[in-house]
């Protein structure tokens, strides 16, 4: 064996193991040589086309557990590594819901993301901490709640919707809330949280406070126009029937996805969704006054082409209201909709075709929400 053809390893295999452990050796500066014994590579992470118009994947769809440092190492994605959902979903990011400091973020959400995060976290110099049994959350929202924080002796005077500071020891308040309307989140240790609320409780004994449960907050959620995982959109990780999951775009929360921030999962579909959604989430007033949830939606009393999500008989804007799924092109119609609405009347069920007018904005947007410093009233 001549010096020109010595080699430092030998892999046997041009598998998807054996490529990358060539790859990292390559890297350590070895002279490596790759044997196969079949025309083509890739192992397990191929698919192959086996006869005329049929394509055959070994088992192609494990590459999505590809350890994540591996592919930034070896700058797969540069080279055309794309890892597509399943079924066409897909996940959208913003930089955290709280920026707590320098490369300090606390997500606050509905749905149990403590797996993923864990998953998503392989390779990178990050370390996730479950804080669900160790700091406390209290929502306090509505017209009078900058007033209540105020004689609890609480400075909130400069805070901006969407703003958080460190108000008191232990204590951090942010301008956020899922009504729309004028509030504030505080967040303590567990064991400070029933201290804090009576804190509370004593500031707003004058100002109409009340607490509520979740048929309140989902009223003025819908009023605001807010969404509702598992009521208005089915997430991905969590449907079991095909072609559940919805984009983006569908939501109507296209603005999330910031196609210029580099490579990221899921992006060629996203691509290949933002102009041809399969339905659009629209916001409606309804005809009438009796509440629309679960209504089927048609075209001219012709076709079924939607169904509503959320519907309600609004006390703050004295409007009947609702939140749907409608499939495109019809989704782009201004009139001819209207909701097939079931009602309960003394023992005996009824229905009736409600018109359905496309509302653009959200049903109640008080300029207290945004105002700073709020008012006291």
């Amino acid at each position: 064996m001549t010096v020109e053809n010595r080699y430092d390893v030998i892999v046997a295999g041009a598998g998807h193991n054996g490529l990358t452990a060539a790859a990292y050796l390559a890297r350590a500066g070895l002279r490596v040589l790759v044997v196969e014994k079949n025309d083509w590579i890739g192992g397990a992470a191929v698919s192959r086309s086996l006869h005329d118009g049929w394509t055959y994947s070994n088992c192609s769809y494990v590459c999505s557990l590809l350890r994540r440092e591996i592919a930034r190492d070896l700058e797969l994605p540069k080279y055309g590594l794309q890892v597509i959902p399943y079924e066409g979903g897909a996940s959208f990011t913003r930089d955290g819901d709280f920026h707590l400091g320098d490369n300090d973020w606390r997500l606050c959400c509905q749905e149990q993301m403590l797996t993923w995060l864990l998953d998503a976290a392989w390779g990178f110099d990050v370390s996730v901490v479950d804080e669900t049994h160790s700091i406390a959350g209290l929502s306090l929202q509505g017209p009078t709640s900058y007033a209540v924080l105020e004689a609890a002796g609480l400075d909130v005077s400069q805070l901006k919707p969407f703003d958080l500071a460190h108000v008191d020891h232990d204590l951090m308040i942010s301008r956020t809330g899922f009504t729309g309307d004028l509030g504030y989140e505080l967040w303590c240790d567990w064991d400070k949280a029933e201290a804090l609320w009576d804190r509370i409780w004593t500031g707003g004994a004058h100002q109409g406070l009340r607490a509520i449960g979740y048929e309140a907050v989902n009223l003025a959620r819908i009023e605001a126009g807010f969404l509702t995982a598992g009521v208005d959109f089915q997430p991905v990780h969590a449907t079991e029937r095909l072609h559940r999951g919805q984009t983006p775009f569908e939501l109507g929360l296209g603005r999330l996805v910031d196609f210029n921030k580099g490579h990221f999962n899921g992006r060629r579909e996203l691509l290949s969704k933002r102009e041809n959604p399969r339905s659009l989430l629209m916001r409606f007033d309804v005809e009438g006054f009796k509440p629309s949830e679960g209504s089927l939606i048609y075209n001219r009393r012709k076709k079924e082409i939607g169904h509503i999500t959320s519907g309600i008989w609004s006390p703050t804007a004295k409007r009947n209201i609702a939140l749907a799924h409608v499939r495109m092109p019809d989704a782009g119609r201004s009139s001819g909709l209207q909701a097939e609405i079931y009602t309960l009347q003394e023992g005996k069920w009824d229905t009736r075709m409600a018109r359905l007018t496309p509302v653009t904005k959200a049903f109640f947007a008080p300029p207290r929400a945004r105002a700073t410093p709020p008012a006291r009233t």
